[in-house]
């Protein structure tokens, strides 16, 4: 018997041993720029949205998030979720054009931990503290379900609330090069050099979650490549740069990412042919495996930031929404 309890004691030793020494052995290289990465379009960082005035409601929680808001039919209510690094202001010439289209509300919330009111940026409270902000934006806004917009880990975001508790939020969805997971067949590696992940910091918080400690899931894990010229615009200056773990893993699908593509109702993905994060032509085949009710168009010459100013994509969205 004492052998066993050592045996024991030793195997949980080692573990954590290994889970903290995964930890401690990457730390974050601050922000990173070059010339690699995503292609950004003169159009992002212009402060389009300047003209529509940042609104708020409080969360459950008590915090202060902001949203900006597109006049349209409140039975018809659109929310657009943005991408990660960035907020909702670069994403309402795409917001405008879906209500000029489709006559729609469209509501384009700062996600939290992101945009002018970010306290503290980058960074949540704990995992699924967006789907609970996302339902609370609903209701602040008096409706019992949305049609949901989710560009790259915004997509990313509109697949996990459909795979989860406030599943019925969504009653149909448009995923715009949607995040699945690091290994899916869709992720080109380091998301085309957009995302830097600390893989081993990454590996060794996900065995402590496994058992239930949580106490370190505010530490940095992903870093992104934004240019010091999209920096310095008047959208760039609320960028965020780095993500902790709890709203890294709060801002993608479940590691079962298929459960989730499962839950969706009805959904439109468009992805741009020339996608520097993503392989354009892996995304019918990845997700059709999992639901069948997918409609998928591939945009010639377009790249992950440009089909946000891109009018087929609005027009793909508007028509297939009213069809």
């Amino acid at each position: 018997m004492f052998k066993v309890f050592v045996f024991i004691v030793t195997s949980v030793g080692i573990f954590f041993a290994i889970a903290v020494g995964l930890i401690l052995s990457q730390w974050p290289a601050g922000a990173v720029s070059s010339e690699t990465g995503l292609r950004f379009p003169d159009a992002t960082g212009t402060g389009s949205a300047t003209d529509v005035p940042l609104q708020t409601f409080i969360a459950r929680d008590g915090a202060t998030l902001g949203f900006r808001q597109v006049a349209g039919s409140a039975a018809d209510t659109i929310v657009v979720v943005h991408g990660s690094g960035w907020h909702g202001a670069a994403y309402m010439d795409l917001a405008e054009g879906i209500a000029q289209q489709t006559g729609a509300r469209v509501l384009v919330p700062d996600l939290r931990g992101h945009g002018p009111l970010a306290d503290p940026r980058g960074d949540v409270s704990y995992i699924g503290q967006y789907e609970d902000d996302l339902a609370d934006l609903l209701d602040h806004a008096g409706v019992q379900a949305a049609t949901f917009v989710g560009h790259s880990s915004g997509g990313g975001l509109v697949l996990r609330l459909a795979g989860g508790d406030h599943g019925d939020l969504v009653k149909d969805a448009v995923l715009m090069a949607p995040f699945l997971k690091y290994d899916a067949p869709t992720t080109r590696q380091a998301s085309g050099g957009w995302a830097y992940a600390l893989t081993l910091r990454l590996i060794g918080l996900s065995m402590l979650n496994m058992v239930g400690i949580t106490a370190l899931n505010g530490l940095t894990v992903l870093e992104f490549n934004l240019p010091e010229d999209v920096l310095a615009t008047v959208d760039g200056r609320y960028a965020t740069q780095s993500y902790s773990y709890r709203l890294n893993t709060g801002f993608s699908p479940r590691s079962d990412f298929g459960s989730d593509v499962a839950a969706l109702p009805s959904f439109l993905l468009l992805v741009g042919e020339e996608d520097e994060a993503f392989f354009a032509d892996q995304y019918e085949p990845t997700l059709s495996a999992h639901n069948a009710l997918g409609t998928y168009q591939v945009l010639p010459a377009l790249g992950h930031l440009e089909v946000l100013f891109a009018p087929e994509a609005v027009t793909a969205i508007a028509g297939y929404l009213k069809d």
